[in-house]
């Protein structure tokens, strides 16, 4: 089957990147950044809370962790809620112990749902950043414009109301975008997007509404990718993590400071036989000199310092 005359022309296309968010540059001839307390990696943790609707939409695109069953589905629903009623509480005393302060990335539906949860996130100060209204409201290429701007305006607005905090992160249901996804954060007021998981460290993003920074959130070290997705053993997800921290803090020796990123689902990893595993592994971070704990607006107030310096 042959393809059409204009199949190889659409916009920007030309030598090099066929997109202008960003300018092209090379990670290890950077500036080297320096982190506070002349820290060599900042240790980010996302806890990720999120609100399944037994309902929920799965077309065009199924959102991770979703349902397959038919309605109405108890089990993988229950499963979900587990995070809010018991995971999210085993993170909150395992952090607590270890000195760790996290962002956590909420759907709105969260925060208005479940404002026990919330108190205990403001009393810690983690960070809140914008994770969509619920997990059935996936954003994607080709939704409607008007449609995506009213999800994107209700889910920030509402996570400002009920956190009372400014929110100013974001990441996508599934790091799932549409074209116009990122202008739509500037709009409502983000400052960073977590969707672009092609650096180590921040860099600039443009959007017709104003810059943000993309800020380096894994996909490689997150519980449910690994432990449901790949059907790793939880022994591995911990010596991933470990590897993973070493190289960057050696690297840091030479280049500077750098980000370890871990993304944990509470109904993933919150349960018994897995949360030793992450203490295991946190602890070995936490065992070096030179972690800094922080939150992912810690990390972008640091960056944007020495960035415009």
């Amino acid at each position: 089957m042959s393809v059409t005359d204009d199949y190889l022309k659409y916009p920007i296309r030309g030598y090099g990147m066929d997109h202008d968010r960003y300018d092209w540059e090379i990670t290890f001839r950077q500036k080297p950044v320096k982190w506070p307390g002349d820290a060599r990696v900042a240790l980010w943790i996302t806890p990720l809370l999120q609100w399944f609707p037994m309902d929920m939409e799965t077309k065009p695109v199924p959102p991770p962790g979703g349902f397959n069953r038919p309605y109405p589905d108890y089990r993988n629903y229950s499963h979900r809620d587990y995070s809010l009623r018991v995971g999210v509480f085993r993170f909150f005393k395992l952090f607590d112990d270890l000195g760790i302060t996290a962002s956590t990335a909420m759907n709105s539906a969260v925060g208005e749902r479940y404002p026990v949860v919330v108190d205990e996130i403001n009393k810690r100060d983690w960070e809140v950043i914008a994770h969509g209204i619920h997990m059935g409201c996936m954003h994607y290429g080709g939704m409607d414009e008007k449609l995506e701007a009213g999800r994107v305006r209700e889910c920030v607005e509402s996570l400002r109301n009920t956190t009372g905090q400014p929110v100013r992160g974001w990441l996508s249901i599934g790091k799932s975008e549409s074209d116009n996804t990122p202008d739509l954060m500037a709009a409502n007021g983000i400052e960073y997007q977590c969707d672009w998981c092609n650096d180590d460290l921040p860099y600039t993003f443009k959007t017709k509404n104003g810059d943000l920074i993309a800020m380096p959130h894994t996909v490689e070290l997150d519980d449910r990718a690994v432990l449901l997705g790949f059907h790793h053993r939880e022994q591995e997800f911990v010596q991933q993590i470990k590897d993973q921290f070493d190289v960057l803090y050696a690297e840091s020796e030479q280049y500077g400071g750098r980000i370890l990123s871990i993304t944990l689902h509470p109904w993933v990893m919150g349960h018994p036989y897995r949360i030793i595993y992450l203490k295991e592994a946190l602890e070995y971070i936490l065992g070096h000199d030179g972690v800094w704990s922080a939150t992912g607006a810690q990390i972008l107030d640091a960056y944007k310092a020495q960035a415009s310096a």
